[in-house]
């Protein structure tokens, strides 16, 4: 390794160049990178209504319905002529509307009110169409364009085509606040007003490295778009911080510049490595979901990480030797006040906030697992704050949600047919069913109807049905009526196949219930391993555990108490990001509280590492708390702001458990942790402890040498 080092520092110029070229490459393959936003595209392969979609695509030329269309009207003349227009539209491949359920050029007055009511009402005409995936961008375009802005449009078609540029708008925005705001809180917890540049510099590469490299994925999910860039830098700050914290130490000690470098690479990696491998790990967890954006996040993430891990240890070590008289120019007195008050505080409130701690464990645990939770995508683009958002609550303020689904069973039987029309149709909320039975007379053979009408509802195989659902996945008995739908069907036919966004909803429900359990379970199984392996301790890794945990599980009871509904998406990724990403607060807080267990009595070790990890874990959490928060205020997509607002409030209990609650463990346990640690020989006497103290003070040495200094780590 060390021969490594010295050939690193020695070509540190030619470094610096190959990752400045590999950035920009890097950069422009990032452009290259599709980005998918339909939430049932991620649904595993063998998933019944993913073989349902698969099936209708050899069977059928026509999707599902997705796309819905609401335009004020004068009357039923002008309703037709825009349905003349919309199907004028290339890509357009139908449009239904009210003549397609009822004779239209009867008196209104003798058609059935509430089959007039799912189309036309209040002044407005709604039409379901059905768009060409291929064509949906010059399809949204043209409707657009038909409608004008005071009329309305949603559904599939729509968001496909529409989000992606409201997601790259926000994720622009994210960006350009987080920087800022990170560069200020790494201004105020350094001495040099260059270090931060020297922060963000080296987590920017390993963005746009990260970036750059999903082009081998071809596309990635909306979530890990959004998320990632900031992610990636709230949870790897800390390692550059780490590395030129060890280099500055050095330096104090007077050793040369390249030397001290040397010796900060060599002796951080050990602990860098180990942070960043417990961060690699919670989301390499999320690669066995079945679910597809869990292994999508995870690979890219995991990825994203090991990026940081490289740029730390390789290029910022380079930067740092190129720079180091710069930084010590632009040096500037430490605006970070003294700990020591809030550290005696803190130690005053240890035993009643481990009483807490203990009270609300349990309740805790079963709040967040009593959430009410959103599974599909039907809340993802309400945010009122687009266009896309107000065009959804002005169709749904007036027709009420509308789901459509696909029912497909073998065709051949006409009987079975009309009986499975008519109780589709006796359903509650069942607005309306296409079927061919619903269309032409059952007694008509096939061969007397225009094949391109038969052709959309017979196949070579099998019999179509379209049927509209008036609700969504939040609505009561939305997940029932699905099943009743399968009921009946499952009685008159051994074999259907039933495809739509509700019926993905309902798969995807039960799939992500049980990636739950795997995920945490080998999230936290992986982690135990870590801790168990670097703290050679059996009773250390329960301790860390139970309390990160503990604090994932109190913020995931706040949606519980205040009532709202939770993106199980969000609940799902927030245990793995925040076991991950806080559990080296813990790590950090533990490994010191042993060293000075060994020179000093528990108490006043207890102390003595709120002092010296206080403003390393502040600064760190700071970090991730408003880089989650600002995802939280800024993103429209209700799962990523969800998750953002999850990330912020996690990071601050996470915080707040491990310096109020942790010390108070490691000090009543603190015999048991002496006994179940390999080698841990605790101090046991009063008298000598400011010997040993002087002592220590001596090897570290007690000034600070200008600039590289912040929080030592």
């Amino acid at each position: 390794m060390d021969k490594f080092i010295n050939w690193l520092l020695e070509k540190r110029k030619i470094v610096i160049v190959f990752f400045a070229l590999m950035t920009v490459l890097c950069f422009f393959l990032s452009t290259g990178v599709g980005v998918n936003y339909n939430l049932m595209d991620f649904l595993p392969d063998d998933a019944a209504s993913t073989k349902a979609l698969d099936i209708m695509d050899e069977e059928y030329n026509q999707a599902i319905p997705n796309m819905r269309v609401m335009v004020k009207v004068s009357g039923i003349s002008e309703a037709l002529e825009y349905k003349e227009k919309l199907m004028a539209v290339d890509g357009m491949d139908e449009v239904t509307w009210l003549d397609d359920s009822a004779d239209i050029y009867s008196p209104i007055e003798t058609i059935d009110q509430d089959t007039v009511d799912d189309w036309y009402k209040d002044g407005t005409a709604l039409f379901q169409c059905t768009v060409d995936e291929e064509k949906e961008d010059q399809v949204v375009t043209q409707v657009r364009e038909i409608i004008g802005d005071e009329n309305s449009m949603s559904g599939q078609a729509v968001n496909n085509v529409l989000a992606p540029s409201n997601s790259a708008e926000e994720v622009s925005k994210i960006i350009l606040f987080v920087i800022p705001i990170v560069f200020i809180i790494l201004t105020l917890t350094t001495t040099s007003w260059f270090e931060p540049v020297l922060f963000l510099a080296t987590i920017g590469v390993a963005i746009l490295l990260n970036r750059g490299t999903n082009i081998i994925f071809g596309e990635i999910s909306f979530m890990t778009n959004a998320a990632g860039s900031v992610l990636q830098l709230a949870v790897s700050m800390d390692y550059s911080i780490f590395l030129l914290h060890r280099f500055a130490e050095f330096r104090q000690e007077g050793m040369e510049i390249k030397e001290a470098m040397a010796m900060a690479v060599k002796k951080s990696t050990g602990s860098i490595l180990s942070s960043g491998l417990t961060t690699v790990t919670g989301f390499a967890a999320l690669i066995l979901m079945r679910f597809k954006i869990g292994p999508d996040m995870g690979y890219v993430m995991a990825k994203a990480i090991l990026f940081s891990l490289v740029c730390v240890l390789v290029l910022l070590p380079a930067l740092a030797l190129c720079t180091y008289k710069l930084i010590d120019k632009t040096a500037h007195r430490s605006f970070v006040p003294s700990v020591e008050p809030l550290a005696k505080l803190l130690m005053k409130l240890l035993v009643p906030a481990a009483l807490v701690f203990c009270l609300l464990l349990v309740p805790s645990n079963k709040a967040q697992q009593s959430n009410s939770f959103i599974y599909g995508s039907s809340k993802i683009y309400t945010s009122q704050k687009t266009q896309m958002g107000r065009d959804i609550k002005a169709i749904n303020d007036t027709y009420g949600e509308s789901n459509p689904l696909v029912l497909m069973v073998p065709k051949g039987d006409m009987e079975k047919e009309v009986k499975l029309n008519k109780a589709l149709l006796d359903m509650k909320n069942v607005t309306s069913v296409v079927s061919y039975v619903n269309t032409a007379d059952s007694t008509i053979p096939v061969e007397y109807i225009p094949e391109e009408d038969a052709s959309q509802l017979y196949s070579k195989h099998y019999s179509r049905y379209v049927i509209m659902l008036n609700l969504t996945e939040t609505d009561a008995g939305s997940f029932e009526a699905i099943e009743q739908i399968k009921e009946i069907a499952g009685s008159l036919y051994d074999e259907y196949h039933l495809a739509g966004e509700l019926a993905n909803t309902s798969d995807l429900k039960t799939i992500v219930n049980e990636d739950m359990v795997l995920v945490n379970g080998v999230a936290i199984g992986c982690i135990f391993l870590i801790l168990l392996f670097n703290f050679k301790s059996i009773s250390i890794p329960i301790i860390l555990t139970l309390v990160i945990e503990t604090s994932i599980w109190l913020n995931l009871s706040v949606p519980y108490i205040a009532g709202e509904e939770l993106s199980y998406i969000a609940y799902l990724i927030i245990n793995s990001i925040q076991l991950g990403a806080t559990i080296d607060y813990g790590i950090l807080f533990t490994d010191r509280y042993i060293e000075y267990r060994k020179i000093m009595p528990k108490k006043r070790a207890a102390k003595e590492t709120m002092q010296s990890t206080m403003v390393s874990v502040f600064t760190s959490a700071c970090v991730l708390t408003l880089s989650g928060i600002i995802m939280g205020l800024f993103s429209t997509n209700s799962i990523i702001s969800q998750l953002g607002n999850l990330i912020g409030r996690g990071a601050v209990l996470s915080v707040v458990l491990v310096l109020m609650v942790l010390p108070a463990l490691l000090v009543f346990f603190d015999k048991l942790i002496e006994k179940t640690t390999y080698h841990a020989v605790f101090y046991k006497g009063e008298n000598d402890y400011e010997t040993n103290k002087q002592e220590k003070n001596h090897r570290h040495g007690n000034g600070r040498h200008p600039g590289l200094l912040g929080p030592r780590m």
